[in-house]
Parts: structure tokens; C-alpha cells; sequence
């Protein structure tokens, strides 16, 4: 089996599936008015689907690979699918906040002065607060961010995923 080749194929069918139900599941957020500020479970669903769809990326390429599994092949298949999710996730927000909901940044800002006024920040301070995350609101970093945060949540879960997974032929003799 050509394991580069036949890697690339689990890697792009359940990175573009879980970038697909991230997205699908953002659009029920917003359209069911749940996505400002999102419940706690939404957080707990969306680490779920992350989980999900690298542990299966990673358990079809075992069984397509004859039941063997290295350790670097697990974690190649769930970065892989992790950052490509990614690039899905961070072109849907970027649509998102661009066009559908242009005034969804300044309405994040908003809840979070909020916050910052009820723990007893003065208003020069909530004001040094929104200049500073100002910075950091430019879709390129926002972009850079979210993939770097893919890529590493992905390379956790898939880590440990390929730890327990891996099986080599010499394991079975």
C-alpha cells in the first residue's frame, strides 16, 4: 500500500467532514440565536466532532492499512485532518463576519466590556483592553490563529489517539 498516497484520502474525507458539520453546526448556533455568547455545550459538541472525526480518520486508515497503525502515521492522519478542518472553519468565519453577520465582532466586544465592567474594570481599562485585542483582530491573524490552534489541538488528540491505536507487524508475531 502506498501509505502516503492512501493517507492523503482519510486525511481530506474526514478533515472536509469535520469542517463541514463545524460549519453546519456554527449556522445552527447562529439561526437558532445561540451563537452570542454561545452556551458551554456548545464548546463541550464541538470539542466532540473534533475528537470524533480524527479518531475515525485514524481508525479507517488502520483498517485499510492491513490493522497496522504507527505511531506517526496516527498523529499525520489528525493534524491533517485537524488542519484542514481548520482552513474550512477559518474561510467560513471570515464569510461569516465579512458578510452574514458583519456586526458580529463589534457585538463580541460588546459582551466582553461587559464582563470586563462587571469584574470591576475601570473604563480606561476595558478601553486599553479593546485596543489591544483590536490588534489581533485582523482576519490574516485571526486566520493564522485559528489554524495554529487546529493544528495543535489536533496534534494532541491525534498523539494519543495513534498511542493507543498503534500496532505494528512486529507486534504480531
Amino acid at each position: 500500500m502506498d501509505n502516503q498516497a492512501e493517507s492523503k484520502s482519510f486525511i481530506v474525507n474526514n478533515g472536509a467532514m469535520l469542517g463541514g458539520a463545524s460549519i453546519l453546526f456554527s449556522l445552527v448556533l447562529y439561526a437558532t440565536g445561540n451563537h452570542l455568547p454561545p452556551h458551554w455545550s456548545a464548546s463541550v459538541i464541538s470539542i466532540a466532532l473534533f475528537i470524533v472525526f480524527i479518531v475515525l480518520g485514524t481508525k479507517q486508515f488502520k483498517a485499510a492499512n492491513g490493522g497496522f497503525l504507527s505511531w506517526g502515521q496516527g498523529v499525520k492522519i489528525g493534524v491533517g485532518v485537524a488542519v484542514l478542518a481548520g482552513l474550512f472553519v477559518v474561510i467560513y468565519q471570515y464569510v461569516f463576519s465579512a458578510f452574514i453577520e458583519p456586526e458580529y465582532m463589534a457585538q463580541l466586544t460588546e459582551i466582553q466590556n461587559k464582563a470586563f465592567f462587571d469584574q470591576g474594570m475601570t473604563q480606561e481599562q476595558i478601553e486599553a483592553a479593546n485596543e489591544m485585542t483590536k490588534t489581533f483582530q485582523s482576519p490574516g491573524i485571526m486566520a493564522a490563529v485559528g489554524i495554529i490552534s487546529y493544528a495543535i489541538g489536533g496534534f494532541i488528540v491525534s498523539a494519543i489517539t495513534a498511542a493507543i491505536m498503534k500496532k505494528s507487524e512486529e507486534e504480531t508475531y
